[in-house]
């Protein structure tokens, strides 16, 4: 059974949006570079007392590791962000930042994300890979036939489910499982997936009948 360790790219799991144009133009080699583009792992959710403190949300696998990444930027990769654990909360933490020391500073870090480079995390072992990996792979069946492109990666407590966005038509979910992806090659940029008979089917909106 595969793994998949979260570091997100948005709230609760990490899409790409089909459309934009970083959906259009993948190639191979593009998504190749996926692996070394920043990901996030943390957000700031707002300010706590009135002393410059934060709430933050990590989205690391253990949420402790946010703390220890390094370095950790904004958006833009132009600002080192450093936090400073002081509490923990229901959602998350109580962090510091050098230089905030009031609430309105610290309210105005509301909705900060925190990014760390892919190549700084550590690396996976067999069969386990981080969602930044897998978004944008390709997924071709088993003849190598193009079914789609990976658009997100979903967990809602009852396994790990891939968004494909087919050629045509709308996206479907997928079980992330060694019978329904059988291989995964992220250094040629694609997945092979297995669909289920009626698999698709089931993913349908049922119709009602209208009354004669």
């Amino acid at each position: 059974m595969p793994h998949v360790h979260a570091a997100h790219e948005s709230y609760g799991s990490q899409t790409l949006a089909a459309g934009s144009p970083a959906f259009a133009g993948m190639t191979e080699k593009g998504m190749r570079m996926t692996s070394y583009r920043p990901i996030c792992v943390g957000v700031i959710l707002g300010a706590h007392g009135v002393q410059g403190q934060v709430r933050l949300r990590s989205f690391t696998d253990d949420p402790e590791s946010l703390f220890k990444y390094k370095p950790l930027t904004d958006e833009t990769g132009q600002q080192v962000m450093v936090p400073h654990k002081k509490g923990v909360t229901k959602d998350g933490f109580i962090a510091s930042f050098k230089g905030v020391t009031d609430r309105d500073q610290a309210e105005a870090m509301r909705g900060t994300r925190l990014f760390i480079a892919r190549s700084s995390l550590p690396p996976v072992k067999r069969h386990e890979y981080y969602e930044a990996d897998l978004v944008g792979l390709r997924a071709l069946a088993e003849n190598k036939k193009e079914v789609g492109l990976v658009i997100a990666v979903h967990n809602y407590g009852a396994g790990t489910f891939l968004e494909i966005q087919p050629v045509k038509g709308k996206s479907f979910m997928l079980p992330f499982t060694d019978s329904c992806v059988p291989r995964v090659d992220i250094s040629k940029g694609h997945i092979t997936v297995a669909i289920p008979k009626g698999w698709l089917e089931e993913e349908k909106p049922k119709t009602r009948k209208k009354k004669s």
